[in-house]
């Protein structure tokens, strides 16, 4: 793991001590910069659940990736520079209700002197480091989250208005990449998987959020979205360079 590296690639520059205040700025510095993207899945790369592997695509390529790679690359980081990190397997909510199987979902603990959930693998989803063990309303950046206890499991929740909607719900128990292995390759080659079935790629900005989905280029404010459907594919590619900096050979 080259460290210096892997930050210049994140655009930090701050303290490498580990605190709870590295550790925020870490976060938000990935999601600033590295996009959460399936675009592997549609150009036939194969993904390899591997330290080294994903550190030349994500680090040395500039890519993205979905949640076994960010948040893999980024428990990877974390060891190197002395935290206390370990992969946890979470199951996503549904829309219709209910949740997806196990380690459909990659998530990741962060022990110190308190205990921590970090995400840079969800996509639009919380910005900084939340209190495992806090039970009450965390606000950060104009968002509220919550981790409530239900069924034996934790359970993320994001407000909306003034309802409580379920993200994914997890246990404790430290996983390996080899768990994740038999998800992952579901949704590289599964036409049930939402990740086969059309490109994503999209990243946290100073004020929102920007997203390449299939051909509409979404960019969302606290207050403010627009929409624009792109013409044909060197329109594609032309956004993808331009706000990701991504370019598919």
């Amino acid at each position: 793991m080259n460290v210096s590296t892997y930050l210049e690639r994140i655009n930090y520059h701050g303290t490498t001590v580990p605190s709870v205040e590295t550790l925020r700025a870490l976060q938000l510095a990935h999601l600033k910069t590295v996009p959460f993207e399936n675009l592997s899945i549609h150009a036939g790369e194969s993904i390899v659940l591997d330290d080294d592997a994903l550190f030349t695509k994500i680090v040395e390529r500039r890519r993205g990736g979905f949640c076994y790679e960010c948040n893999g690359l980024f428990a990877a980081l974390l060891r190197a520079l002395g935290f206390d990190v370990k992969m946890l397997s979470a199951e996503v909510a549904k829309k219709e209700g209910g949740y997806s199987h196990p380690f459909d979902h990659m998530t990741l603990m962060v022990r110190g002197a308190q205990r921590w959930l970090v995400d840079v693998g969800f996509g639009d989803s919380f910005l900084e480091p939340l209190l495992l063990d806090d039970r009450s309303e965390q606000v950060g950046s104009e968002r509220s989250f919550r981790i409530v206890e239900e069924d034996g499991y934790l359970v993320l929740k994001r407000r909306e208005a003034d309802v409580w909607i379920p993200q994914y719900r997890f246990t404790l128990r430290p996983y390996e990449y080899q768990d994740f292995a038999e998800m992952c390759g579901y949704h590289q080659t599964s036409p049930e998987s939402h990740f086969t079935q059309k490109r994503i790629c999209s990243r946290a900005t100073e004020s929102g959020r920007i997203t390449l989905s299939d051909m509409r280029l979404i960019e969302t404010s606290y207050d403010e979205r627009q929409e624009r459907l792109l013409a044909n594919q060197q329109e594609y590619d032309a956004a993808l360079r331009q706000h990701f900096g991504i370019v598919i050979k």
